[in-house]
């Protein structure tokens, strides 16, 4: 990555593209045809390329390099601002931990910014690596949108396998350690969930773009792009509802576990209550003790309070107490 420059592209309109760097993107004009810049943000000559070299108003700029971003569709100017998530495919992140890209477009020039990779990157330059890459800024842009939402496919079907998991987990009866991963697995649909709500309503605004440029097939790509990231949602609703569910019912079972300890320890304590009552009356320190000259007396005592157990035991048995 040179400078910043993730990569670029030059469209051929056929599905190819010439890679560029940085002298080719200073000469290059849009009668050579549209241009793809995807760059990382975060890089100081980035940063200065777009505030002083793109050509882009204060606007623009601003909004390609803003450090906070919710997934947006907006017409600034002649440019369409798009800003999509997607999940975080980098090696130890979690996948919920969403990264973002920036996209502002034209009919001749695409700069999309980002600041971690993105997993649709290595995607796109084997598409041009085979000359079957996007053949316009629509095209680009739809592309990108599509990519972003397949790569969360396998997250959220782990994450409602995960929810699946524990419910069956809760119901045979295996609840230790339980209420931390199902608090975790809620949080990770939560956290994804709280960015596709919002990117669905940008990709329905973005396939009813006005730019001109974007094509009938373009729209209705964006539109189906929409549509899956509906049923995503749709997906991730049911899983959290799973897991609420299934977090009632751990409580429930914990709350029983809880109740038949603390009622096993009532019937001990009354069993013992008046046992200890006895034995602590016949352990006062003072004179007139019954039976302190008298060997058996000990035997007979404990006889006794055993008897007195037992009789306690069978009256809590008839009161059906346990």
């Amino acid at each position: 990555m040179a400078e910043g420059l993730i990569m670029a592209y030059l469209l051929d309109g056929h599905g190819g593209g010439r890679p560029m760097g940085w002298q080719d993107i200073a000469q290059w004009k849009p009668a050579d045809g549209p241009l793809w810049l995807h760059l990382d943000y975060t890089h100081p000559h980035v940063i200065k390329w777009v505030e002083q070299e793109s050509g882009l108003d204060e606007v623009s700029a601003a909004a390609l390099l803003a450090d906070e971003t919710r997934p947006r569709y907006t017409l600034m100017h002649d440019n369409l601002l798009a800003i999509l998530r997607g999940v975080n495919l980098n090696p130890g992140a979690d996948p919920e931990d969403m990264v973002a890209i920036r996209i502002l477009a034209n009919e001749q020039r695409i700069i999309s910014c980002r600041k971690r990779r993105i997993a649709f990157e290595g995607d796109i330059q084997k598409m041009f690596a085979k000359g079957r890459g996007p053949e316009n800024a629509g095209d680009l842009i739809a592309e990108i949108a599509d990519l972003m939402v397949i790569h969360m496919s396998d997250i959220i079907e782990d994450l409602e396998g995960a929810t699946d998991q524990l419910a069956e987990q809760v119901m045979s009866g295996t609840t230790r350690m339980l209420r931390s991963e199902l608090a975790d697995t809620k949080r990770a649909i939560i956290r994804i969930r709280r960015y596709l709500s919002p990117q669905r309503e940008a990709l329905v605004r973005l396939s009813n773009a006005e730019p001109a440029w974007l094509t009938a097939r373009e729209r209705a790509w964006l539109r189906e792009v929409a549509d899956r990231t509906t049923r995503y949602l749709e997906d991730l609703d049911s899983a959290r509802d799973r897991a609420t569910v299934t977090q009632e019912e751990l409580s429930h079972r914990l709350s029983e576990q809880t109740e038949k300890r603390m009622y096993l320890l009532t019937i001990i304590t009354t069993i013992f209550l008046p046992l200890g009552f006895v034995t602590g009356l016949l352990g006062i320190n003072v004179g007139g003790i019954p039976g302190a000259e008298n060997t058996t007396a000990f035997l007979i005592v404990c006889l006794l309070l055993l008897l007195v157990g037992v009789i306690e035991l069978l009256l809590l048995k008839w009161r059906k107490w346990f």
